[in-house]
């Protein structure tokens, strides 16, 4: 064969290759839109007169696609291109460190990209559809770009949740807020996933529970909050190599089942708030190389690692050293702790290896442990058996918490136990039989068995239902509520001019016994139930009378009324009567979701009628249906169908059918005030402006000036405080609870009743004597006052100054010292000038209100004197014509009474609007209707 018969098949094989590396033209485009872009695009040499996949850095497939783009680390500045998505067949990308800034352009479609590095740049957005189509991809990195920073951030589109071959996902530092998608642990190729120093929040989601994930880095979040939550899921990965977690607020104990993460090389928790005993299972894993632990809660003793670094250094435990013991007392406690979930304000108190070394709610003799008190704790769980293991306890008092299952019977070898109060908790029986010494009550327990076998007889000393002379003053049915010993009264609370109320529990009794009884027939302290979920709802406390058959009123028996309601008077108020079916439909059957709040007699639903009207109904709860508690039901039906006010709550009907008591007022959305003043943090709710305060002081005054010296007889409240004042959507305030009002035949006059009301609220008079005139309402709202003033509560016993602990007393010495009122103030409200000049008149006000002298104090017409000059004129929040019962308060007088009596005319006998069905009844008026002939200050 001659010489071009061979040499052209060569040339035609050159001439394809050269066809063959020619660069697509759509890519040609993407490449000088690069160019163009590029501040700096000498540094790429990239030479004009050549094919661009023979470029430096630039590699294409034979048909001339670009597959592969390498520019890390090549100086480069200025920004990506639009159009950079059109590159669809690009498998690899490395832009990494480099000075690349602006926007990233979505790479929308790009399905052949395998490997995206843009880490350690400066972009700064990025596009929704960024992720969409990546279905190729295998790892991406976009660590430490500034994206979204000045706009807050962004989040992980579920568009990436289509790669589902991705194994390595990198976005560290890179401002990613709120949770972790939950998509991300249903990718099961994923092996590292590192979200670190981020601003993400929440728990890690259960969807990554089993997840094959090697890597995890979630450590050092930036944000407020940060990821919380337990380490539960952590401890289900199998794969896991490394896990740092530390820098974030993730809580609870470290799981036992961590133990089945045998490839754990890295374990790194420090900085976070885990509590409890670190479980031995650590020292079992056989490649640990590194623990971390430090800066958490941990309690209990130092376990021993195999780690070659292991730190553990600002935390609770027993020792300095692994591996060595804790006392038996500290192991008790803390395992008792464990069975309770282990309440923050309880573990940075126990720690250390002595328990007897400042631990909260535990007292010692001769360093023994004696004392075990914790009542009102929220505890939530089960009693620990390890109790039984300290010996020397002599008192152990877990009332009013939300402990659940059984008492343990290793309590009953406690020798020394003398008092055992679990009252008021979720506890079931049946009760272990204790020594007939030991004072036992269980009493609020609703689903406690007493007959149970294993409980002692009812009566028997130390059952839960026996009465002892000269124990401590308790109620011994679950409707009573809480033991209350006259002895810590006397010895625990200061006397102060707040605190006589409370110290005065005894000298009732005292009084009663030396001198004949100052209130008649009075025989105990009931101490109503309060919700512990509420630190709003403080104790009240009700002095009971008794006839020596158990009976507080008298009266005939409702028809159909169960024997607990012998001694109710059936009320007679006309057409004020709903039927318990209305009110199951209008609150979805008294479901939890319509729950507005609880009291110490029942619990409050949210309701909505046929009609659109929303309602409030407070429901008496079975168990605490007593004498005490259905003169109450009586007593708020009483007065509120003979009494009408803009700023008094006002009641639409109620109902009496069995063992049901319901109560119907109007619906006020905003709530009680008191949620307003100690709660709008934890409610996420806006704190109130001093002007909303000062309207809402001048709207109680109205209401009680009203009760005192406007109705058509006089009415003390007895139980005014900030939990009872509501407000509605205009934050317009209205007084409520009125199951203690006591009407006073003379105005001022000095009225013998049973002792009623709430701890930090009572005048000192009236606590100590058991007589009560209008001016103990007046003190009521002094303290009320001083809340508005400081958003501090009239009695916090977890205040760690005493002397602020009882508001009243630590108000009035501080009200004249211009520095100490100053500082006092409620830190959320906006201190001008003009405010505080307001602030010290009502301080002023407040100050004489809690006069310890009731003779000292104002009446409540002056209080809404000093105030109303202060607030503006209410105006309505639109300029609609107001209608009530079809009268239009608009309209010349005349016109106006004529249609009211129209309507009177049409009406039934007996309607909701009458005020007495009595003989001397007058006519009812339309609310608002007494409004209309104010006096010149707005009244």
């Amino acid at each position: 064969m001659d010489a071009p018969a061979v040499l052209l098949p060569l040339l035609l094989l050159l001439v394809a290759a050269l066809a063959a590396a020619a660069i697509h033209p759509a890519d040609l485009a993407v490449l000088q839109d690069l160019q163009r872009s590029l501040t700096n695009a000498d540094v790429l040499a990239w030479p004009a007169d050549t094919d661009p996949c023979a470029w430096p850095h630039i590699s294409c497939d034979r048909a001339g696609r670009v597959n592969n783009m390498d520019l890390k680390n090549a100086g480069l500045a200025g920004r990506l291109p639009p159009t950079f998505a059109h590159l669809d067949a690009l498998e690899d990308l490395s832009l990494q460190n480099n000075s690349l800034s602006g926007p990233l352009p979505s790479f929308r479609g790009m399905a052949a990209l395998r490997h995206a590095f843009l880490n350690n740049n400066s972009f700064d957005t990025i596009p929704a559809d960024f992720f969409d189509g990546l279905t190729g991809l295998l790892v991406i990195s976009l660590d430490n770009n500034p994206i979204n920073k000045s706009s807050g951030g962004w989040t992980i589109s579920t568009d990436l949740a289509s790669a589902q071959q991705l194994q390595n996902l990198s976005l560290m530092g890179c401002n990613l807020v709120g949770a972790i998608p939950d998509f991300l642990g249903t990718m099961n190729s994923l092996q590292e996933l590192k979200l670190s120093y981020n601003n993400l929040s929440g728990p890690i989601p259960s969807t990554f529970k089993g997840s094959a994930l090697e890597t995890l880095w979630l450590n050092n979040q930036h944000g407020d909050p940060k990821l919380s939550g337990t380490l539960d899921v952590i401890a289900t990965m199998p794969n896991l190599q490394q896990a740092w977690l530390h820098g974030n607020e993730f809580s609870g104990p470290i799981p036992d089942s961590i133990a089945a993460c045998k490839p754990l090389q890295e374990l790194w928790l420090n900085g976070n708030q885990l509590v409890g005993l670190v479980p031995p299972a650590l020292g079992t894993l056989p490649e640990l190389q590194s623990l971390q632990l430090d800066d958490n809660n941990l309690l209990g003793p130092v376990p021993v690692v195999k780690a070659a670094t292991y730190t553990f250094s600002h935390n609770g435990f027993c020792a300095d050293k692994p591996g060595v013991a804790c006392s038996p007392e500290v192991m008790a406690l803390i395992e008792f702790l464990a069975e309770v979930d282990y309440p923050k304000k309880l573990v940075g108190s126990w720690s250390g290896n002595n328990s007897c070394g400042g631990w909260l709610g535990v007292t010692c003799v001769a360093g023994k442990v004696t004392v075990l008190n914790l009542p009102d704790y929220g505890l939530n769980g089960t009693i620990s058996h390890s109790l039984g293991n300290l010996s020397t306890l002599s008192d152990i008092r877990l009332d009013g918490n939300h402990l659940t299952g059984h008492v343990p019977d290793s309590l009953t070898n406690l020798k020394l136990l003398q008092k055992l109060d679990l009252s008021m908790n979720d506890l079931s029986g049946p009760l272990p039989t204790f020594s007939p010494s030991v004072k036992v009550n269980v009493t609020g327990n609703l689903n406690f068995d007493r007959t149970a076998p294993g409980s002692p007889p009812k009566d028997a000393p130390g059952s839960p239902s026996s009465g002892t002379p000269g124990s401590s003053i308790h109620a011994a049915s679950p409707e009573n509520g809480r033991k209350t010993s006259p002895v810590l009264l006397a010895t625990t609370i200061p006397v102060a001019v707040s605190v006589v109320a409370l110290v005065s529990v005894c000298a009732v009794l005292i009084f009663r016994k030396k001198r004949g009884s100052i209130l008649p027939n009075a025989t105990s302290v009931v101490v109503h139930p309060r919700d512990n979920s509420d630190p709003d709802n403080l104790v009240k406390i009700v002095m009971a009378s008794n006839d020596g058959n158990g009976s507080t009123s008298q009266g005939n028996t409702p028809s159909g009324s169960s024997s607990q309601t012998s001694n109710v008077h059936m009320i007679e108020a006309g057409n004020f009567v709903i039927a318990v079916q209305v009110l199951r439909g209008a609150t979805k059957n008294f479901s939890q979701e319509n729950v507005l709040g609880r009291g110490g007699f029942g619990v409050v639903y949210k309701g909505e009628l046929h009609d659109g009207t929303m309602i409030a109904v407070k429901r008496m709860e079975a168990a605490v249906i007593s004498n005490k508690a259905l003169d109450e039901f009586q007593a708020e039906i009483a007065i509120l169908t003979k009494v009408r006010h803009r700023n008094l709550v006002s009641i639409l009907g109620y109902s009496i059918e069995g063992s049901e008591r319901l109560l119907v007022y109007e619906h006020m959305s905003n709530g009680a005030l008191s949620k307003h003043l100690f709660q709008w943090k934890k409610l996420e709710m806006e704190p109130l402006s001093w002007k909303k305060r000062l309207n809402i002081a001048l709207d109680v005054a109205r209401g009680m000036e009203y009760l005192h010296s406007l109705a058509h007889q006089c009415y003390i409240h007895r139980d005014l405080k900030s939990a009872n004042i509501l407000l509605g959507d205009d934050f317009r305030a209205k007084v409520s609870d009125f199951g203690l009002v006591k009407h006073a035949p003379d105005g001022n006059f000095s009225v013998a009743t049973r002792l009623a009301g709430t701890f930090g609220y009572l005048a000192p008079e009236y606590a100590v004597t058991g007589k009560i005139t209008t001016k103990a309402d007046v003190f009521s709202f002094g303290v009320v006052l001083m809340e508005l003033i400081t958003g501090m509560t009239a009695i916090d016993e977890s205040r760690l100054d005493e002397e602020t602990r009882y508001l009243a007393s630590w108000f009035c010495q501080i009200r004249k010292d211009e520095e100490k009122l100053r500082a006092a103030i409620d830190p959320t409200l906006d201190l001008t000038d003009e405010t505080f000049e307001s602030i010290s008149v009502v301080a002023e006000l407040a100050g004489h209100c809690t006069c310890r002298e009731p003779t000292q104090r104002p009446d409540m017409g002056h209080a809404v004197n000093v105030l109303v000059p202060m607030v503006e004129k209410w105006k309505p929040v639109n300029d609609e014509t107001e209608d009530y019962m079809g009268i239009d308060l608009h309209q010349p007088l005349l016109q106006m009474v004529k249609g009211w009596q129209d309507s009177e005319a049409s009406m039934t006998d007996g309607s909701i609007l009458s005020l007495e069905d009595s003989k001397g009844s007058i006519p009812a008026r339309p609310a608002g209707f007494a409004e209309s002939f104010t006096s010149a200050d707005g009244r």
